[in-house]
């Protein structure tokens, strides 16, 4: 399938979820991830989730990420330039949810996309090979762009991966790994 049907696809999946359903994916792929990757005195970029999109719950990751040593970076995004930028994020007070959505911090220390070590990627879906389906702005494949090739970028999914997305670009910035409720897809 194209990433404009799997959009449409993934989105009704996600609505079709409980939020108990949901609670339960987010902590088991919070679990996973955390006994995967290593995570001390790191540097990690983590997307905040969108609630109506029935996102993953990343707050407990945020927390236990912090308790490790390690800083954690919220996206912004820059809808005129089509880029995010990454903020320091403390605490909680320094957010605010965007038009779309998205909860983003206000204020604090930028950071720059060479300094992340870890990239926690959104997507609404992804496949055997490490492609992904955002939802479409490029924003995350123009960011990846800027990181350390070192940078691990993984994906959370509250779903199993697809066979093969068909449309896949050059500038498409592949996974390393994804972390669903069940297990760790590397690539």
């Amino acid at each position: 399938m194209t990433k404009k049907v799997l959009r449409e696809v993934y989105k009704e999946k996600r609505k079709e979820l409980s939020p108990g359903e949901l609670n339960a994916r987010s902590i088991s792929i919070v679990e996973l991830a955390l006994s995967s990757f290593q995570m001390e005195e790191k540097m990690v970029s983590l997307f905040l989730p969108i609630e109506r999109q029935k996102e993953i719950n990343t707050y407990s990751l945020w927390e236990k990420i912090t308790g490790f040593g390690s800083q954690v970076a919220v996206p912004v995004m820059n809808a005129q330039k089509g880029d995010l930028k990454h903020i320091l994020f403390v605490n909680q007070n320094q957010l605010a949810v965007n038009d779309i959505g998205v909860p983003e911090p206000q204020n604090g220390k930028v950071i720059a996309a060479h300094k992340i070590d870890v990239v926690f990627v959104p997507l609404l879906c992804f496949d055997k090979k490490g492609h992904r389906v955002g939802y479409g702005g490029g924003y995350y494949d123009r960011f990846l762009k800027k990181c350390n090739p070192q940078c691990k970028i993984i994906g959370l999914s509250v779903f199993p991966p697809i066979e093969e997305i068909e449309d896949i670009l050059p500038t498409d910035i592949r996974l390393d790994a994804c972390v669903t409720p069940d297990k760790v897809y590397r690539f």
